[in-house]
């Protein structure tokens, strides 16, 4: 049976802080924190996240097991759950996944995903922008209300179907494996061809076309000249 449970709180800091606290302390699997404001919530690469009263920012926690795939394809599995979540809110079809863990509507930014490691769990935050869409880096960001979901639509009632997509999608990384997961993350990502730009690990700008993922979940991106490398780490931009 999937089960779930989750808390809400009015505010605190950054739910994955929490969260990493309680995973520590031996918290379950399948513990939900939600806040209605953080004060503190950062982003990937240490972004910081703004957090209004209005949208979702929840943490979760999975216990790492032996012989789980490896830890860091979380990233895909809690991808996956918030494509499965916002799609039965959004009146159309315009939203698609972008590597490693964006979810993009009608172009535009509105999620953010973070994975951080506490002891034998990793503890995954989520953060989706419901009714206010905050500016984020000085790029165009979207909200669920904006994209015409039902203004009644509320941050807890989206982390109802959410939990129970992540729980289902955990299951299937677990008894099916990392290839199930990737198939399905690709089945909902921009087309094979996508013209795509990203850097190095020196920081030197990389450009060329969309070509699949890796079996670990690399980006595999096809330069001008033919040439395929894997990209392990690091912002992607579209177009």
């Amino acid at each position: 049976m999937l089960t779930f449970n989750i808390e809400t709180i009015a505010q605190t800091a950054s739910t994955n802080a929490d969260m990493k606290t309680r995973a520590l302390g031996g918290a379950d699997e399948g513990l939900w924190l939600r806040a209605e404001k953080q004060s503190g919530g950062i982003g990937r690469l240490g972004r910081k996240w703004e957090s209004p009263e209005g949208n979702l920012y929840c943490s979760t926690l999975v216990r790492c097991r032996r012989d789980d795939p490896a830890p860091s394809s979380l990233s895909f599995v809690a991808a996956l759950a918030v494509h499965k979540a916002i799609g039965t809110h959004l009146p159309h079809d315009d939203f698609w996944l972008k590597w490693p863990n964006d979810i993009l509507v009608s172009g535009l930014k509105i999620c953010g995903i973070l994975l951080e490691r506490a002891g034998d769990a990793v503890v995954v935050g989520i953060g989706v922008n419901v009714s206010v869409a905050p500016e984020l880096d000085g790029r165009i960001v979207t909200s669920l209300h904006n994209e015409g979901s039902d203004p009644a639509l509320a941050p807890g009632s989206l982390l109802e179907s959410l939990a129970g997509y992540f729980a289902e999608t955990l299951v299937e990384w677990r008894q099916s494996g990392l290839t199930s997961i990737l198939d399905a993350w690709q089945k909902r990502a921009h087309p094979l061809g996508t013209r795509l730009s990203t850097s190095d690990a020196n920081g030197q700008p990389l450009e060329g076309e969309y070509a699949g993922l890796s079996s670990d979940g690399a980006l595999r991106l096809r330069k001008h000249d033919g040439t395929l490398i894997d990209i392990h780490a690091g912002d992607v931009n579209v177009g």
